[in-house]
């Protein structure tokens, strides 16, 4: 044991080392102040839980090669607190250590403890628990709630600061926010909503950390919180104290998948145009949400009705591939921005307008003159040359900005993509050898307890579901005795209304039909937050005396975004069951006694764990379209590192678990809306959620990201499947993600660089063009002019190679004929 002198002068020195190591944050207007340099940060979102710790460094590497500057995440309450004063950081809930990783990255971090977060989570990231607390009000002025916030803040950022994680310790957090998107919802909380966003202020300057607490969408903040913006764009977004940067907290990428919804996408061309403007108007932050969508593992996603997926059409997507052109793009507009960093953060700002939808901005240094120019061109329709004088002529495309290194030179605009686009595909990682058969095994789940009308408590009413389970179980048996003696039993019917998501209706041990607020029917959803339904079913299995009803709710993901969102009721209550008879309410059971039962049989003993001793599998006559059924199989790890998935289209609705571990509730069959989905999208215009949708018609997710680290290397692997509706297994693979056909439309002056993925290299070129080329990837044709060597140049360049690089010029390929204009070379390859 150490003497205490000793031990004086080891801390003495420990101390010593973090000052030296520590990193002063400031700030002004104009920019973000590291140990007194001026920058502006380039930010993305990546959720730690929503990818896995094995990913988490390649992650943080394609965001740093990239041009990103920062990881921003939130902290996600439930998880690290399910049950009271019980945490959990274990496993990839660990977000110190994906703190250190960004930090062995060389990049900033900004944490958004919330610790409300919205992020289309399961309610929001509030624990269950916290809700059921009585004399309980959430995101108010309510002692009871902010207590238990300050408490859970409270040991966020003490775990921080024993991990040193503070930029003022030497770690790489440079900014940390407190609530989230509150200005949105205050106005209905009134004069508490008011009180509430001053103690969150004060509880967290309270917290004594030296780097600066901003708020997203609190256009009231309290100093010394800095308000920040949230949205598709924020180029005209002020911040409410002057002397305040200008942070745009979350610049949307995409959009969240919805069951049943079309797939969500955003042009690279408008989200670099966004992103420019916000920067020519004074912007010092922006971050991208998301960065890395990737998965709802578990019963995390929200909503209701949020899907399993969460790849937000991000530049990384789900499973941490470069999502191309957008990640590429991206890239080389962070290295224009970084080129123009002493611009932005200082010197002399001059925006005039030249156009009625164009304005030049010129930046100028005062110490040495030096200039850098931004063209914008808001018009959705129409492009513009603009005549800078001395400065030269430069052409401007519809909804677009132009950087010009001193103010003469083009070195970026955001409507040109010059970067690689690549389709990517799922398939079979050996194309040629035929896919292993599954073998499948099966057990029922016990239901007969149930269906007898057994539960674990009882109440003389209709319960909420998520206060009878506690969130603990997407299912919540309500159960009931009626005596029909004063029935005739003819054409009876059983008439349920249910704010629940799904309902599972049996009456004497059979089942009479199965019902979800929105239907797998391929057409326009309902949206909004009403998700109740009325259910009205013949029922031929009454009995005279005493029948029992056995109803199962089944939620969806809880809501998550809204004022008051965490009083809409779920489950039965506040509805009716009525027995009905030739069209008449003959007996109203809802004042009935209610038995209760929270989960299934199967999630109680563990059915999903492969080294269960609680369930006697099956491999005899596997039954297909059966509810209530839990599968089993087992299957080689795929060879490679691509990424993998499981394709369920076959399946019905229910969870699905590898070696155990949960890959996320699967709905096949809730397809998505056949119309509204735009094959030839413009970038042009305004973005909103519903522009440039695709995959009408088809099952809304079909594939689930199996994360290798959930696999075994040299042993087989298990798959359990729980299957609520009914489906058939045999058509259920495993596949790799991986980059199927390559594409590049390049402008002339610029490099190419065509990659594929794994063990893969390019094995044809399809279409290639030097000249005026016409189309699109996928639909390319040659114009009126070309080089005539162009296909043969890039073959010999190309073919053969998991990589090539193509300088686009003239000295490549040859003259185009294009005379003074601009040429482009279009390409398109293949990869195996």
């Amino acid at each position: 044991m150490a003497s205490s002198g000793t031990q004086f002068v080891l801390v003495a020195s420990l101390a010593l080392l973090c000052s030296c190591l520590a990193i002063k944050v400031e700030y002004d207007a104009n920019a973000i102040i590291i140990d007194g340099k001026r920058k502006v940060i380039i930010a993305g979102s990546i959720h730690y839980p929503r990818s896995t710790p094995e990913m988490w460094p390649d992650l943080i590497r394609k965001a740093k090669e990239g041009g990103v500057d920062a990881i921003e995440t939130y902290i996600f309450w439930d998880v690290h607190e399910p049950q009271r004063r019980k945490y959990d950081f274990s496993g990839n809930l660990d977000f110190v250590k994906f703190f250190k990783l960004v930090q062995d990255a060389g990049l900033y971090a900004i944490i958004r403890i919330g610790p409300y977060v919205c992020a289309e989570w399961n309610y929001g990231g509030f624990p269950m628990w916290l809700h059921n607390t009585p004399g309980i009000q959430l995101r108010t002025n309510n002692d009871i709630f902010k207590n238990e916030m300050q408490v859970f803040t409270t040991k966020i950022v003490n775990m921080c600061k024993e991990a040193n994680l503070f930029a003022s310790q030497g770690g790489p957090i440079i900014l940390a926010q407190i609530e989230n998107e509150y200005g949105n919802i205050m106005e209905k909380y009134g004069d508490a909503g008011k009180k509430y966003i001053k103690w969150c202020a004060n509880m967290a300057v309270a917290q004594n950390i030296s780097e600066p607490w901003i708020m997203c969408q609190q256009n009231d903040a309290p100093e010394p919180m800095i308000n920040t913006c949230n949205g598709f764009y924020c180029d005209q977004f002020k911040p409410n104290n002057p002397k305040s940067p200008k942070m745009w907290t979350e610049n949307w990428t995409g959009w969240f998948k919805l069951w049943g919804g079309r797939d969500p996408q955003r042009t690279a061309e408008d989200l670099a145009f966004s992103v420019a403007r916000f920067f020519q108007s004074g912007g010092v932050l922006n971050n991208y949400y998301m960065y890395h969508g990737g998965t709802n593992f578990g019963r995390t996603a929200g909503g209701p009705y949020i899907a399993t997926s969460y790849d937000y059409n991000a530049p990384l997507d789900e499973y941490g591939n470069l999502n191309q052109p957008k990640w590429g793009h991206l890239k080389q507009l962070h290295e224009a921005i970084k080129e123009a960093e002493k611009f932005f953060t200082g010197g002399i700002v001059e925006t005039k307008n030249i156009s009625t939808y164009v304005n030049l901005t010129q930046f100028t240094v005062n110490a040495t003159g030096e200039r850098f120019c931004m063209l914008s061109n808001g018009d959705n329709t129409g492009d513009y040359t603009a005549d800078l004088g001395p400065d030269g002529k430069f052409f401007v495309p519809a909804w677009s900005v132009t950087f010009l290194q001193g103010c003469t030179e083009e070195v970026y605009n955001t409507a040109k993509i010059n970067t690689q686009r690549s389709v990517m595909v799922n398939k079979h990682s050996h194309e040629n050898e035929k896919p292993a058969k599954l073998t499948w095994a099966w057990t029922p789940e016990p239901i007969q307890d149930t269906l007898d009308g057994n539960g674990k408590f009882k109440a003389a009413r209709l319960l909420d579901q998520k206060e009878a389970s506690g969130d603990g179980s997407d299912y919540l048996w309500y159960m009931t005795r009626v005596d029909t003696k004063d029935m005739s039993l003819e054409n009876a019917t059983l008439r349920v209304s249910t704010k629940g998501h799904g309902l599972h209706a049996y009456v004497n041990g059979q089942l009479i039909g199965t019902q979800f607020s929105r239907q797998a029917t391929g057409q326009q959803m309902v949206t909004g937050d009403d998700y109740s339904f009325g259910f009205d079913k013949a029922v031929s299995s009454l009995k005279k005396g005493v029948n029992v009803i056995s109803l199962l709710s089944v939620t969806v993901g809880l809501t998550n975004y809204g004022a008051f969102y965490d009083l809409h009721p779920t489950g039965l209550v506040e509805g009716s069951v009525l027995l009905r008879e030739k069209g008449k309410d003959m007996i109203d059971a809802t004042g009935y006694e209610w038995s209760y039962k929270v989960g299934l049989n199967g999630e109680a003993q563990h059915f999903y764990d492969p080294n269960s001793k609680n369930v006697n599998w099956s491999c005899t006559d596997v039954p297909k379209d059966r509810p209530m059924t839990w599968y089993k199989t087992s299957f080689k790890t795929p060879p490679g590192k691509e990424a993998v998935v499981v394709d369920l289209l076959g399946m019905g609705k229910g969870h699905a678990w590898v070696n155990g571990r949960s890959i996320g509730r699967y709905w096949p069959t809730q397809i998505a809306e056949t119309s509204g989905c735009d094959p030839h999208c413009n970038y042009r215009g305004t973005y909103k959620d519903d522009k440039c949708r695709t995959n009408c018609g088809n099952p809304s997710q079909r594939w689930y990201h199996v994360p290798r680290s959930f696999l075994n290397k040299n042993a087989d692997n298990t798959l359990i499947l729980f299957e609520e509706v009914g489906g058939a297994p045999w058509n259920v693979t495993f596949q790799v993600v991986t980059v199927g056909t390559v594409c590049a439309n390049a402008h002339e002056g610029n490099k190419v660089e065509l990659r594929c993925q794994g063990h893969r290299k390019i094995s044809e070129i399809q279409f290639a063009s030097f000249g005026d080329p016409l189309g699109t990837c996928g639909s390319f044709s040659v114009g009126n002019h070309q080089a005539d060597q162009t296909v043969s140049v890039v073959e010999k360049l190309c073919l053969g190679k998991p990589s090539c690089s193509i300088e686009v010029s003239q000295s490549t390929f040859g003259h185009s004929s294009l005379g003074n204009l601009t040429s482009r070379l279009a390409v398109q390859a293949v990869c195996k």
